[in-house]
């Protein structure tokens, strides 16, 4: 037909077509009030003459703006680089290519920054503290189509999809414990997210089923951040008590704790062992490979894609899915095995 890409417009469909541009536009979105035959005659057209739709002028007509909020708690502190990526990386991966993601902190929002969140379509919250909870409220009094991720909220009424750290950390302390260790250190995350209160739950709950006391010296503070793990482990190893094996909350500070052992002449993992948890991309690559708990972030950001894209398209929300998806332990060589 002789049509450029560029110069393809919904005028030039309904000339070709014979019909009216408000047919076309009718057919292209998909409207029941175009005769099949019609709208079959148009879809073929366009796609011929390479017709590219204007995302902004269709959402003037469906009433959306294919923008989706994505909020985490805190992005200055606590979340780490490593996971905020991952997610980004994953909802990128699932989300329909005209859908732009939009990326900003319950703080900010929280602390009146201009974040218009009537212009979404929908909002995912990455949710990793109670402190969250007002604005979820908000949220979900506006009507959005929203689902929170990532943490187990106490309430019924929201789509919510998070992970079994409690479960994950214990399986990690009692692989540990398997593999014949007694003296352990514990570096936590954040303190004030769920899932450093849930993995040190597990941690004491496998020292507990053990019979195992744990040095308080050996519990350190860090942030969910390489340095913090650097520090508390120095920490650690200067309390005059050198543990067998470091539990660290998750991996990005088993690095930062890893490097201060080389730094310090110890041998990983024939002096000190090291469990992480989350499973990032990296960990498999670190000398040694680093035993951890898989957090299957690629699980989580999918289902709660496709339920919130699932809501905006029908909008309704019904059948309410709140799931707590298991983790599981991926063995590498950072755990010596003790006789």
């Amino acid at each position: 037909m002789g049509k450029s890409k560029k110069s393809a417009t919904i005028l030039t469909i309904a000339k070709l077509a014979n019909v009216s541009h408000t047919t076309v536009s009718r057919a292209l979105n998909g409207s029941n009030l175009v005769k099949p035959t019609t709208r079959a005659k148009i879809n073929e057209i366009a796609n011929e003459i390479g017709y590219v739709p204007n995302l902004n002028a269709k959402g003037l007509v469906t009433k959306q703006s294919y923008m989706i909020g994505v909020f985490f708690t805190n992005l200055r502190t606590g979340t780490s680089a490593s996971f905020l990526n991952d997610v980004i990386e994953q909802a990128q991966a699932f989300f329909p290519r005209n859908y732009t993601l939009s990326i900003n902190s319950i703080d900010n929002a929280m602390d009146g920054e201009n974040i218009a969140i009537n212009n979404f379509d929908g909002v995912i919250v990455i949710s990793q503290s109670t402190s969250d909870d007002e604005f979820i409220n908000y949220l979900q009094k506006t009507g959005l189509p929203l689902v929170v991720l990532n943490r187990a909220i106490e309430r019924d009424d929201i789509d919510n999809y998070a992970f079994g750290d409690q479960q994950g950390s214990y399986i990690a302390t009692e692989y540990a414990i398997r593999m014949g260790h007694v003296n352990f250190g514990l570096i936590k995350g954040v303190e004030t997210f769920e899932s450093t209160g849930q993995r040190t739950q597990g941690f004491m709950n496998a020292m507990q089923a053990h019979q195992i006391e744990v040095d308080p010296m050996l519990i350190k503070q860090g942030d969910y951040r390489p340095k913090s793990g650097n520090t508390a482990m120095r920490q650690i190893l200067s309390s005059g008590n050198i543990p067998t094996c470091v539990i660290c909350e998750n991996d990005d500070m088993a690095v930062g704790a890893i490097n201060a052992c080389v730094d310090l002449g110890y041998r990983v993992p024939d002096d000190i062992s090291f469990v992480g948890f989350d499973d990032m991309g990296y960990s498999k690559y670190l000398i040694p490979p680093l035993t951890t708990i898989r957090k299957p972030t690629s699980v989580l950001v999918s289902r709660g894609v496709v339920r919130l894209i699932d809501i905006i398209k029908t909008a309704e929300q019904s059948d309410i899915e709140q799931v707590i998806i298991d983790p599981e332990i991926i063995v590498r060589d950072s755990v010596f095995k003790l006789d």
